[in-house]
């Protein structure tokens, strides 16, 4: 990782208006195509910055709202449920399609599957989806074998004080910028690296969204690309499978040879940054969102 770039993922994100108290989203004004990218379980604005900055650069306008309850304590996070962190997704898309011609939503881990229970919301004002390492359930190669057992523990004393860490190699191949993100979650700056564990209650609130999102799938038919490691750490590729096998759209679906689960700030984001691009060009010389067809996958080494 470059200087310039571990610089980005320290540096703060500015605020945006009409947010009360301190906000890190990160608004960057743009052209009449706008993204809404937003950020996973736990984590922070910060985890989208360059892919939201190269975009910007395309000339796209962005937003990476901070969604409610999070880049702060652990009982901020438990103060509020899915449906607060999908209101937060809905405003922020409120506002950016007033400003826009088109909207894209797009999201990583959690936020991939916020961005599809958005875009079953507001279908008129949802034009293409850009899913990240979306994330139905935790079942990628660093998670230990017992997690499984945690949706029947759940609400024993043991499971509600559980709180799910993660641990080497934190979601990223390449080693530098991992030392970056492990700095960051030592510094307990909540707002930089997200929450160093995701308590039980959380996941309970993930576990809702999927479910209910999940029934609504097959009624999401605008255009989605949909990029997934095929060494995610966190969430295998059975999560893109599923997803791409219950959309009612085309799915454009990329796998990537070379990263982990944080796809947005691993080795290989380039190719993260071209194929939503090229989403966009396609929606933009479509006039809107294109008609449902066949799904593809392409690999990437």
């Amino acid at each position: 990782m470059s200087s310039r770039n571990a610089h980005l993922l320290r540096e703060q994100a500015g605020p945006a208006p009409g947010f009360a108290g301190t906000d890190h989203g990160i608004r960057l004004a743009g052209g009449r195509t706008g993204f809404l990218l937003l950020h996973g379980l736990g984590g922070t604005p910060v985890e989208l910055k360059l892919i939201a900055r190269a975009l910007n650069m395309a000339g796209h306008t962005v937003h990476c709202p901070q969604l409610v309850g999070h880049c702060g304590s652990e009982g901020d996070l438990l103060a509020t449920g899915w449906r607060d962190w999908a209101q937060s997704a809905l405003d922020a898309l409120a506002s950016l399609h007033a400003e826009c011609d088109r909207v894209i939503v797009g999201g990583l881990s959690m936020g991939a599957v916020l961005a599809i229970h958005v875009a079953a919301e507001r279908p008129t004002q949802v034009d293409g989806l850009a899913l990240y390492a979306p994330t139905l359930r935790y079942d990628g190669w660093s998670i230990p074998r017992y997690a499984f057992l945690l949706k029947w523990l759940i609400n024993t004393p043991l499971g509600r004080r559980y709180s799910f860490s993660e641990r080497e190699p934190y979601g990223i191949k390449h080693r530098r910028t991992r030392q970056t993100i492990m700095e960051a979650m030592a510094s307990g700056d909540a707002a930089l690296a997200g929450l160093e564990g995701t308590p039980a209650r959380a996941l309970q609130q993930l576990w809702q969204l999927v479910a209910a999102t999940r029934a609504r799938m097959p009624a999401v038919t605008c255009p989605a690309l949909l990029v997934h490691a095929r060494e995610d750490d966190i969430a295998g590729l059975s999560n893109a499978f599923e997803i791409q096998h219950r959309l009612g759209g085309l799915v454009d679906a990329v796998i990537l040879g070379d990263c982990y689960h944080l796809i947005t700030i691993d080795q290989q984001r380039g190719i993260v940054v071209d194929r939503t691009l090229g989403l966009a060009d396609r929606l933009a010389a479509a006039g809107g969102s294109a008609r449902p067809g066949r799904a593809r996958v392409v690999a990437a080494q």
